[in-house]
């Protein structure tokens, strides 16, 4: 019985003592592998593992919080929504100082201090020397960073043009073919593609400064005391200097933010000021507004356009198939079971980027062709479809009566297959409207791409959301109604 009171003192002390319910389990943090070196790559080594100097510094934090880190991969533009939604704990990729995370999300303190800079072709070095030399000129950036804001403030005042990309690499690949004429980006990412890409060159002086830092969720606020406890450690003894130095990123940038950080009161290098300034949500709808419609409006063209492009397309295949000799069936059999065979994605890649080589076609004629061929494929099964569901009576009628195959088609089997397809033609037109989300790989910044952008830099995905579903239907439903409207009047007057 001697025993027992040990048994309670013991139990007592490891219940009242303090514990890290965090301290035995892995360190989740989130990441863009598709981002490249030097932030986070696949290992060369070992692709199963991610590399890069943002993967060092989630190692430098799970170790001062006593745990082991775990990489998370996901989308770069999706960090701030999967962070919040305790998808992982922290996120690290590059990502950028901003007000609205600051708003929204635990933000780390700056660990790293980037320029903006201008990237343009050799030949084209003292053309243009600053974003006022751009004007009526392509400049491309990365969509949702500091980068893309700056762009559009001086598309409003100094009329240059800004491009979008979901990559870093593609800008820096469009430039040297001539597709872009000017990339606006981090330092980081300037230098690693100017060793990569040959006959380009940074133009020096900074366009603006920014910084990179961790996100955490917003409840988040004591884990984020404890990361920055565990950075501001690692910029007295040199840890993070090591880290920037074996991935070549060091700089004079760092040591004057790391001496501000480090000092007894540090000054506020997070855009604090800028962050407390009391901005609204309403405020930022009204100012994305004019950009959301104008996405409606190039979707809504690029749909119509296409769609013309399928129409017509589609409807020569099908005639080929009905009509066709034995060749010419073969070559639209084909074509259909290719195209229906492979994703409409690969398509496009193939089209802007694939066939760069050999010619080079505008994002939004790549963004129509690839579109309108894609859809083709199915509208034209439609047309087949509804020629032969033509009762074959009536086209031997027709051949009595002495008329050709084209008088046949035009007259009699072409307008009663298309009454049979407008119900399947106009729904194939409204699932192309959504569709047409896909072409912002091709930099086309079409309504969702816009969405998109808008949801990162406000941190919700709520009011962006609704706005772009409000759209979508506000061009989608109109089209519905004029269908059934035409088929009525169709019914009453075969009646």
């Amino acid at each position: 019985m001697r025993f027992v009171p040990l048994v309670l003192l013991v139990t007592a002390v490891a219940l009242a003592a303090p514990r890290d319910v965090h301290a035995q389990t892995p360190l989740r943090w989130g990441g863009d592998a598709e981002g490249g070196a030097p932030f986070v790559e696949a290992d060369p080594r070992d692709p199963s593992r991610v590399a890069g100097f943002d993967v060092d510094i989630a190692d430098l934090i799970a170790r001062g919080l006593g745990r082991t880190a775990v990489f998370v991969p996901a989308d770069f533009t999706e960090l701030d929504q999967s962070v919040r939604r305790g998808d992982f704990e922290i996120a690290l990729s590059g990502i950028e100082d901003t007000p609205g995370r600051r708003r929204s999300l635990a933000v780390s303190l700056p660990y790293y201090e980037f320029q903006e800079v201008l990237t343009v072709r050799a030949a084209d070095r003292d053309r243009f020397r600053t974003l006022a030399d751009l004007k009526g000129h392509r400049v491309a950036t990365l969509a949702a960073t500091i980068a893309y804001e700056t762009l559009l403030d001086a598309e409003r005042t100094q009329g240059i043009r800004v491009v979008s990309y979901d990559d870093d690499r593609h800008p820096y690949d469009d430039l040297a073919t001539g597709r872009v004429d000017a990339v606006l980006l981090d330092n980081v990412l300037a230098d690693r593609s100017v060793r990569h890409v040959p006959g380009l060159t940074i133009q020096p002086g900074s366009v603006r400064t920014g910084h990179y830092v961790a996100i955490m969720a917003p409840d988040e606020r004591q884990l984020r005391d404890r990361v920055d406890a565990i950075l501001r450690a690692a910029m007295r003894d040199g840890r993070l200097e090591a880290i920037f130095r074996r991935w070549n990123v060091w700089n004079q940038d760092q040591p004057a933010l790391y001496a501000r950080l480090t000092s007894a009161q540090p000054a506020a290098t997070d855009d604090g000021d800028e962050a407390q300034r009391p901005v609204s949500r309403w405020e930022l709808v009204r100012a994305y507004l004019p950009l959301l419609f104008r996405g409606a409006g190039l979707t809504l063209v690029l749909s119509c356009v296409a769609m013309a492009l399928a129409v017509g397309a589609g409807v020569m295949v099908a005639i080929g198939r009905v009509y066709g000799g034995r060749m010419v069936r073969g070559i639209c059999i084909g074509y259909v079971e290719l195209i229906r065979g492979t994703p409409v994605l690969l398509q496009l890649f193939v089209l802007y980027y694939g066939l760069a080589s050999i010619v080079r076609l505008p994002a939004w004629l790549a963004a129509i062709a690839g579109l309108g061929l894609n859809y083709a494929a199915y509208e034209s099964e439609i047309y087949r479809a509804a020629l032969e569901a033509i009762p074959r009576g009536q086209l031997e009628a027709a051949q009595v009566l002495g008329l050709t195959r084209r008088q046949t088609l035009r007259l009699i089997r072409g307008p009663q297959a298309f009454r049979l397809a407008l119900a399947p033609m106009t729904n194939d037109f409204v699932a192309m409207l959504k569709d047409s989300s896909l072409v912002s790989v091709l930099t086309v910044t079409e309504l969702t791409k816009q969405t998109q952008i808008f949801a990162t830099n406000i941190g919700s995905w709520v009011i962006p959301g609704a706005l772009c579903a409000a759209l979508y239907l506000a061009m989608s439903l109109p089209l519905a109604r004029a269908a059934r409207a035409l088929e009525a009047r169709w019914q009453a007057a075969g009646a």
